[in-house]
């Protein structure tokens, strides 16, 4: 059995055959159908919001294209003009279509952009918990702990009390809930590795403190980030929906879903209902297929949780 030098690209987890474990963890994936049909709609839903601009029939927040003799008209109603309104208007005149475009392309950057952030910052301030231990795991892991203890929302609320409004706002309220979940997950499997032998050989060759972490141990505490982040992408499109739909998230002159959802809110119960009805739509067909792919990829990078 072949010995694991240090050098050998990451530790344990290394491919031992030919074929590489990313190709095998594709090949698995492309057998469930399930996140095949959710990466599908999740890509559908990326490009329609990246041209929503180019595809759009009208930009929903130009005043010079609104008529508000065009408002509240229902799914399908041609108006004076003879533009059709596939899923009606707002109060406002704005064709939902458009706005529910430009809405998810605003949905999708806040939580992509919060996400990368806040893994970034919790991988950078696990490696560290994990590594040099002592003072500076106590520290970090002691401030996660405090903020893990309050809600999520609570958190984000507050925060944005005092910021405001803005998609800037927004993320750093996001990026602030977010990164003690990526710090624990990182730390708990860096622990782990820094046990095995591979990373004990490097350590008694001295090799650079640099080259030990990005090289060795990081690598092999990819895995599960992968899935908590693609988790926490849902879990951060739908905490700004939230906030958006309480007023603290997005102005309105930079709609996401959740605050298209809130705008219908109170004709609901007048019989208009695809005010807010087909934003909630697609804001559920959004979360759906994220964590569709979610739960095959913990399938794969964790084969003892596997249904």
């Amino acid at each position: 059995m072949r010995a694991v030098a240090p050098d050998d690209p990451p530790g344990p987890r290394a491919a031992t055959g030919s074929e590489s474990p990313w190709v095998r963890a594709a090949a698995e994936f492309a057998e469930s159908r399930l996140a095949l049909f959710g990466l599908a709609l999740l890509a559908l839903l990326t490009v329609a919001a990246l041209a929503a601009p180019w595809i759009s029939p009208q930009n929903p927040y130009d005043l010079a294209q609104l008529d508000i003799m065009d408002s509240q008209l229902p799914p399908g109603m041609h108006s004076e003009s003879g533009k059709t309104y596939w899923l009606g208007t707002d109060d406002q005149g704005r064709d939902m279509l458009s706005a529910i475009l430009y809405g998810l392309r605003i949905s999708l950057t806040v939580g992509v952009t919060s996400t990368v952030c806040a893994l970034v910052i919790g991988l950078a301030l696990g490696l560290a918990a994990a590594y040099l231990g002592g003072w500076v795991d106590a520290a970090i892991m002691r401030l996660a702990d405090i903020q893990l203890s309050f809600p999520a929302i609570l958190i984000a609320l507050i925060l944005l009390a005092m910021l405001g409004q803005g998609v800037g706002k927004i993320i750093v309220a996001l990026v602030t809930v977010q990164w003690a979940y990526y710090a624990r997950t990182v730390r708990s499997s860096a622990l782990v590795e820094r046990q095995k032998e591979y990373l004990e050989a490097a350590q008694v060759l001295a090799l650079p403190r640099s080259r030990i972490v990005f090289r060795h141990l990081l690598p092999n505490c990819l895995p599960p980030l992968i899935v908590v982040a693609t988790v926490q992408v849902a879990h951060a499109i739908s905490l700004e929906a939230t906030l958006s739909f309480l007023g603290l998230g997005l102005p309105i002159t930079e709609p996401s879903l959740g605050l298209l959802i809130a705008n219908g809110f109170q004709y609901l119960l007048s019989g208009r209902y695809w005010i807010s009805f087909y934003p909630g739509v697609a804001l559920l067909l959004a979360i759906v297929a994220i964590n569709l792919v979610a739960d095959q990829l913990r399938d794969i990078l964790n084969p003892r949780l596997k249904r």
